[in-house]
């Protein structure tokens, strides 16, 4: 099976390397382009043995399944290029943020288009993404793409209309928690820990409580309920989180990335 990356960046980067880091395919199956020569030859570079294609045309000509990785003004320039040069055969997964799955289909003039949102930590294996499909794949389709996608964390096959809830959640949310994680570091050096000792202390607690809730599948407010003692540390601290919002400014920002997320495929098709 050969997979080829349109748009040749960290995201495309970081799905090629944990296909290859989990045995689903050798680097020599990989096959990129990007209209930036520097950005290509990264991605030959931090992968020996992968193909430089001259075009998009050629990725899609000489690949199986086909990643579209690039900006989403930059995709109908991308499907401008592939117009007629579409195989019947390719399996087109994107990961262009906001793009509807309808757009996706009449710019590729294919029907085996899915529509994906992963996130950046796929690159260590831990990525979380969400998936739809057009009507027309086939029937392995779905399960090729799940596997691919789980090779590199976590995949939930949803609804095209629940993807832009992804975006806002998973695929921005390591944003958010590198900030909280940078919070609690100079949380900790105000209070007297060297810088590295409270990040590092600061990046395992989230990295174990997360485990926490992924491994007892407990609710995360009862996990909480179990470090809370009354009148202890903990609640002190949770009282001065609510007072100043946090849980209100988390749940604001996977909105506003959420409706962001839908501005930008209203953007597109308002394009075509």
């Amino acid at each position: 099976m050969k997979i080829g990356f349109i748009g040749a960046g960290q995201m495309g980067r970081a799905l090629a390397k944990g296909i290859v880091a989990a045995g689903l395919c050798q680097p020599t199956d990989l096959l990129a382009y990007d209209v930036l020569a520097a950005t290509a030859e990264q991605f030959v570079a931090e992968l020996p043995g992968a193909w430089r294609c001259e075009s998009n045309a050629e990725v899609v000509t000489k690949g199986d399944v086909v990643f579209l990785a690039v900006k989403p003004q930059c995709l109908a320039d991308v499907m401008g290029d592939l117009s007629g040069n579409t195989p019947a055969d390719c399996l087109y997964v994107s990961i262009v943020a906001g793009i509807p799955l309808a757009t996706l289909c009449e710019g590729l003039r294919s029907q085996r288009v899915i529509r994906v949102m992963p996130n950046t930590p796929c690159l260590i294996g831990c990525g979380a993404a969400g998936y739809a499909a057009a009507a027309g794949i086939l029937p392995d389709d779905a399960q090729r793409v799940a596997r691919l996608l789980g090779a590199v964390g976590t995949a939930f096959p949803l609804t095209e209309a629940q993807l832009d809830a992804v975006t806002g959640l998973s695929g921005s949310g390591p944003a958010y928690v590198y900030t909280v994680i940078e919070a609690l570091s100079d949380g900790g050096v105000r209070m007297g820990l060297p810088r590295a000792t409270a990040t590092a202390l600061a990046a395992q607690t989230v990295y174990g409580a997360a485990k926490m809730v992924l491994e007892t599948a407990e609710h995360p407010a009862v996990l909480r309920d179990k470090v809370t003692s009354p009148g202890g540390t903990t609640i002190s601290g949770l009282q001065v989180l609510e007072r100043q919002g946090l849980r209100s400014a988390l749940i604001d920002a996977v909105e506003a990335a959420t409706l962001r997320s839908q501005e930008l495929g209203f953007t597109s098709k308002a394009r075509d």
